[in-house]
């Protein structure tokens, strides 16, 4: 059973959650020929204050780039 950790920043629609969750599903489907309800996948979100790159938050990186969803 595949079992597959997602971290991604906090703010993305539910929407977009599913076509996500069905893109992984059905890369694992193909890619590791599993049935799909063996797969799971759990989402982790993160605020962007939480997350630094090369010494640098990931909001302060981006600060004024995207609006307050970071998108």
């Amino acid at each position: 059973m595949p079992f597959v950790t997602v971290k991604i920043s906090r703010g993305h629609s539910i929407e977009k959650k599913r076509r996500l969750v069905e893109a992984i599903t059905n890369a694992l489907v193909s890619a590791l020929d599993t049935k799909p309800e063996w797969v799971t996948i759990h989402i982790d979100e993160f605020e962007r204050e939480n997350w630094a790159v090369g010494g640098l938050l990931h909001s302060d990186r981006h600060r004024g780039r995207h609006d307050e969803t970071g998108r």
